[in-house]
């Protein structure tokens, strides 16, 4: 593992300086689910939720809170993105699997705004379901792969 750069030299938090490093295309991939009655999963599926199209507006919102990652992780540096793009999958009867893949080209990595995007798409199917279920469950998020930059590929080694 490597040593942590987020601290200065008494310790203190800081924002690490990447204008040294080099700029390369950056790839970040993420996953979470959420988790609810069958009944609302059918309600999504159907478009009977009242406050309107529930994928629709959580992929937007993904999109936008990628966008928007530094203003609300404070070490996060803010990027330009090339692109984000948010995908839903059913899984079972009960279960939505979101992934957001977010892309640079840049001097630092986009697993943060992968991360955020998938979790703000989440939680946007939360506050648009929650009258017809609070029982909802957001679970088991995180980093599929990267790819670029300096400490080169990752790949999640458990598969779901």
């Amino acid at each position: 593992m490597s040593e942590l750069t987020h601290f200065n030299n008494q310790g203190r938090a800081r924002m690490v300086d990447v204008s040294e490093k080099e700029v390369t295309k950056r790839t970040a991939v993420a996953r979470g689910s959420i988790r609810m009655r069958p009944d609302t999963l059918t309600l999504i599926r159907e478009g009977k939720i009242g406050k309107g199209d529930v994928l629709a507006v959580a992929q937007v919102a993904g999109i936008m809170a990628a966008k928007k990652t530094s203003e609300i992780i404070p070490m996060c540096h803010p990027i330009p993105l090339t692109g984000v793009d948010i995908s839903f999958e059913e899984k079972g009867e009960d279960t939505i699997q979101v992934e957001a893949t977010a892309k640079t080209t840049n001097v630092t990595g986009v697993e943060m705004e992968a991360l955020t995007a998938v979790s703000v798409a989440m939680l946007t199917i939360y506050d648009m379901c929650k009258a017809a279920d609070k029982g909802m469950v957001l679970e088991d998020t995180y980093l599929v792969s990267k790819s670029g930059g300096k400490s080169g590929d990752y790949r999640r080694e458990l598969e779901d």
